[in-house]
């Protein structure tokens, strides 16, 4: 994909979150890339995390969750820990991962968007966390030194980049030996018309830009990454994608274009979505690479997508 393209893409995603965070001051919810207006929440981001989770945290942070799962339910994180979340939005994992981390550990969320970012030192604010810093910049440029983090997490964003070679790169570089990387994507499973994978109008929506889910694993392996492992949490079914294609005022005006209506386009992504727990290792000095692990389902505290 060319630079100008990708900066329109990014400039794209940069617009719908900016007008969630917007939302959420305003005081309503946000949600994934919903034509019919941003309170009007798709099915793939609801109820992630569970009452004590939300409990701990300022209803902000809850209100601003956009993701597709919850990498913090599966996660392995200790004290003392240094962790990033990339596309940390409104915080709410930036937050949970702190509190896991504890005062001798530190928690960044890196975010492209301001007004999520202000949203999100708010809501730090609020939380009373001290060990939280919330940094500006492209999850495709990240900036933060060489082999400086534990771990790596991330919430329905890495789908949303025009450059995910880029962006497991870079994750590649900040981990430490031995450092993970465990994020919740949205992810293909079997072939889905490209026009609807890859169409500008719905890449900020929870499920354009999904990689398929060999293609995952293959990019994460070229990046150097070992012990790579894709869980299913969430299958997308027939009920939820109509439910999320009948809210979105532009996919339907999308599938019009293509003489396509939603009963139609149906079939073409029944099950082929998936919200899913991805995991790898940056191998420590030494270490000879593993093959790929098995894909199988993961045990999610709380079900459910899009961070």
């Amino acid at each position: 994909m060319s630079d100008t393209n990708t900066a329109k893409i990014q400039e794209a995603v940069k617009q719908k979150y900016a007008a969630a965070a917007l939302q959420v001051v305003s005081g309503k919810s946000s949600c994934c890339g919903s034509g019919s207006g941003l309170g009007a929440c798709d099915p793939i981001s609801t109820n992630l995390y569970d009452e004590s989770q939300k409990g701990a945290l300022p209803a902000d942070a809850v209100a601003a969750s956009l993701g597709c799962g919850n990498p913090t339910a599966l996660a392995q994180l200790s004290p003392g820990e240094t962790v990033l979340d990339l596309g940390s939005g409104g915080g709410i994992d930036v937050l949970l991962s702190a509190r896991r981390v504890g005062p001798a550990g530190k928690a960044y969320g890196l975010d492209m968007t301001d007004e999520m970012l202000a949203l999100a030192r708010e809501n730090q604010r609020k939380a009373g966390a001290t060990n939280v810093e919330f940094l500006k910049g492209a999850i495709e440029n990240i900036p933060l030194p060489d082999n400086s983090v534990d771990v790596i997490i991330s919430n329905c964003v890495i789908n949303l980049s025009a450059d995910k070679d880029r962006v497991l790169a870079e994750a590649f570089r900040v981990l430490k030996p031995g450092g993970r990387f465990a994020v919740s994507d949205v992810v293909v499973r079997g072939e889905v018309p490209q026009a609807i994978r890859r169409s500008m109008e719905l890449w900020a929506g929870c499920i354009a830009g999904a990689l398929e889910e060999k293609e995952y694993i293959e990019k994460l392996a070229r990046a150097g990454f070992s012990q790579i492992g894709v869980e299913p949490t969430r299958i997308y079914q027939t009920a939820e994608l109509r439910e999320f294609l009948a809210q979105s005022g532009e996919i339907r005006e999308f599938l019009a274009k293509l003489g396509m209506s939603v009963d139609a386009a149906l079939p073409l992504v029944d099950g082929k979505f998936m919200s899913a727990f991805v995991r790898a290792v940056k191998p420590p000095v030494g270490e000879v690479r593993t093959a790929p692990a098995a894909t199988q389902p993961a045990a999610q505290k709380s079900s459910g997508c899009c961070g």
